[in-house]
């Protein structure tokens, strides 16, 4: 992702928090947008990786990698457009994404979102056959959100 990319994915970040917002809660701040300390971190860290996903010139969506210096890389936000989902594009995007970073992975994503657990168990199986491993661990600083779902496995 090149600089000239950071105010379309700073767009398609308020569009990733509204819509987990169904799953965490949270409102927008006063001026209308949600915190983006991730977003600032996946396009400024240097442990980071931030991609946009384009069909042809249009945005459909974008994800950050984070820990690419660490013992696994965690994919920390994933969003693909609404209009974009159920086409395939999350699947290919994904497979590219993971595909830069071989090695060990963590992806998590909340039970009460249905449709992101069986994206994410279907991509696990396809990457690493039935060698991925599931936890629900507690989301740090936040007592009032159920436990994250996190799915492990490791590429080559």
């Amino acid at each position: 992702m090149s600089a000239d990319d950071h105010p379309t994915v700073e767009r398609l970040w308020l569009m990733f928090r509204h819509d987990m917002a169904d799953y965490q809660g949270g409102l927008p701040s006063p001026d209308g947008t949600y915190h983006g300390d991730r977003l600032r971190q996946a396009c400024e860290d240097d442990d980071w990786a931030a991609y946009l996903f384009t069909s042809g010139d249009r945005p459909v969506g974008f994800s950050f990698v984070r820990a690419l210096s660490g013992p696994a890389r965690v994919l920390n936000s994933f969003f693909v457009v609404r209009g974009a989902r159920r086409s395939g594009v999350g699947s290919t995007v994904v497979r590219e994404v993971i595909s830069r970073h071989p090695g060990p992975w963590r992806i998590a994503f909340q039970d009460a979102n249905t449709a992101a657990g069986a994206f994410w168990r279907r991509v696990a199986t396809g990457l690493a056959g039935e060698a991925w491993t599931e936890e629900r661990l507690p989301v740090p600083g936040r007592p009032d959100v159920p436990p994250d779902v996190w799915i492990s496995f490791t590429t080559a």
